[in-house]
């Protein structure tokens, strides 16, 4: 992407958080003496499940602070958001972090959650010829730049002998468009997280060739602009208390936890309960095991080519644990 492009793209990502911001009654451009934590959110996440609670609005009120959230469709526009200082705060994927990292977006590591590879997946349709992943040699497989799925699909044909080069991606943009290439049968196979995986499961029943387990932890990582967090850890340090909070309940209360989100996001109830059934959930500070997996992500992609600079993971990770 030419300057000018990249230019183009930063602008209107702008003018849509603005707008969003606007709708919602919240100013993107925050003044000097406003106490405002703006987050940025995706669909069903812990910070979702937080937003839900109100607990954090709550817990800042005493303070004079309060929160506005943001919603965003994956976690390349959430980290985007991030570099142009129109959030302070979000959550990502592992492999979007990574791209994040490799393209300068001004963030840096403040927690990670646990593993979760149940939540991603590369299927086929029930009735699809295709009945492993060694057979998506020369095939169509729908995936995202970036997204924590491509590097799920990267391992798994690495896993059976073949390069992410012996099958043809078909690259969209979001959940959505990968259901709608899937649905459509235009590729051959495709590859989506939850809840977006969990819906197409309870929709469609199609066969699951490889999920994450024991090729990718899937972790959500927690991201700040790190000015933010060097003038405000007591700030940040509550949101991870509240969040350690929400998590606790989550873990013990899978249906109502459901039941919370299911109108907030669209989702039917028994799709956000299926993913969160097979889910951990609990926050945890960024530590060498997890710089390490982060690690092995960047270098698998740089020497696909996908990256184009290297990554040392260990300079993104903020220097005190605030978790």
């Amino acid at each position: 992407m030419d300057g000018e492009q990249h230019n183009l793209k930063r602008r209107l990502l702008l003018q849509g958080l603005a707008a969003g911001a606007l709708a919602g009654g919240a100013p993107l451009v925050r003044a000097a003496q406003d106490k405002v934590l703006r987050i940025g959110y995706q669909k069903f996440n812990t910070l979702n499940i937080l937003k839900g609670t109100g607990r954090l609005e709550q817990a800042l009120q005493p303070r004079g602070w309060s929160v506005k959230w943001f919603e965003f469709a994956a976690g390349p526009q959430l980290t985007e958001a991030l570099n142009a200082n129109a959030i302070d705060f979000g959550h990502a994927a592992d492999t979007p972090s990574v791209f994040a990292n490799a393209s300068g977006v001004n963030a840096v590591y403040l927690g990670a959650e646990q593993p979760y590879p149940k939540g991603i997946a590369i299927f086929v349709a029930q009735d699809s010829p295709i009945r492993t992943v060694k057979d998506l040699k020369g095939k169509k497989v729908a995936t995202g730049r970036g997204w924590n799925v491509q590097f799920l699909l990267l391992k798994a044909l690495e896993e059976v002998g073949l390069s992410y080069n012996d099958i043809e991606p078909v690259y969209v943009t979001n959940a959505a468009d990968v259901r709608a290439a899937f649905q459509s049968g235009n590729v051959d196979a495709a590859t989506l997280w939850d809840p977006f995986l969990a819906g197409q499961e309870i929709t469609s029943r199609p066969r699951i060739l490889r999920d994450g387990s024991g090729l990718s932890n899937n972790r959500t990582f927690h991201l700040a602009v790190p000015k933010f967090v060097d003038q405000n850890k007591d700030i940040v340090r509550t949101l991870f208390a509240e969040l350690k909070k929400a998590n606790a309940w989550t873990q013990a209360h899978p249906q109502e936890t459901a039941d919370l989100l299911a109108p907030q996001l669209g989702v039917d109830a028994k799709v956000l309960k299926l993913a969160t059934e097979r889910r951990n959930y609990t926050t945890v500070a960024v530590d060498a095991g997890i710089v390490a997996e982060q690690q092995q992500i960047a270098d698998a992609f740089l020497k696909l080519g996908l990256l184009k600079s290297s990554v040392r993971v260990q300079d993104k990770v903020y220097p005190e644990v605030l978790v």
